[in-house]
């Protein structure tokens, strides 16, 4: 999770298992060309499905005007492609979230844990040097990439791709499982290398003060 799509798709053909299932069905390997199909297939299928998909996190609204209120400024990267990302990004604003720069794979070399979506972002917000700025993601792949770019990296345990959980099957887990699902996802991200991890992007607060604090005294990532 967290690469561009295509690359996505590319990784799951190669697992063992589906790869034997494509041999079994069509008898050979999957080609660029069968990746490039299932990606266009890919893509229309979220055309169709992912304005029901665009509520935010709760609480990530109110975090985020309480940073613009410090002065933070706010930017997104995605694996969707530009279309999708515009799709959901228009989405996304009527329901209280609106970032203040938003960059897809497609509009860079190449995706997560490549820099340069990070690096777009930052060019758009006019925001250095990288060592003040914070990475937040949910995989592994986003904490590689913010470590790649020279940022502070913050994973998300809970509310993200690592659990794969809505909020109505979070809220139905028992507590014990719950925390062993959190640890679990904790330790993917930290031995990613993030510099914190949080169950929702909602927490993020003290964590940007604990990073404003350490910035005074002169650490960096």
């Amino acid at each position: 999770m967290g690469v561009h799509q295509r690359e996505h798709l590319r990784h799951l053909c190669a697992v063992p298992s589906v790869a034997a299932a494509w041999r079994a069905a069509r008898k050979s390997d999957p080609t660029s060309d069968n990746i490039d199909a299932l990606y266009q297939r890919a893509v229309a299928l979220q055309r169709e499905s992912l304005l029901d998909y665009a509520d935010p996190i709760p609480g990530v609204p109110e975090v985020v005007g309480a940073l613009r209120d410090r002065g933070i400024r706010i930017g997104s990267t995605t694996s969707y492609d530009r279309e999708l990302l515009d799709l959901m990004a228009r989405a996304a604003a009527t329901r209280g979230y609106a970032p203040d720069a938003a960059v897809s794979a497609s509009e860079v070399p190449e995706g997560r844990p490549a820099p340069f979506m990070l690096f777009e972002v930052l060019k758009q917000l006019g925001v250095w040097p990288v060592q003040s700025c914070v990475r937040v993601g949910d995989t592994p792949q986003d904490i590689e990439a913010g470590l790649n770019a020279g940022v502070w990296t913050v994973g998300v345990a809970l509310t993200g791709n690592e659990l794969g959980m809505t909020a109505e099957e979070l809220s139905t887990v028992h507590l014990a499982e719950l925390d062993t699902l959190r640890q679990s996802a904790q330790q993917r991200l930290l031995q990613a290398g993030a510099h914190y991890v949080v169950d929702s992007v909602a927490e993020l607060l003290p964590v940007i003060k604990r990073i404003q604090k350490r910035l005074r005294n002169g650490e960096t990532p």
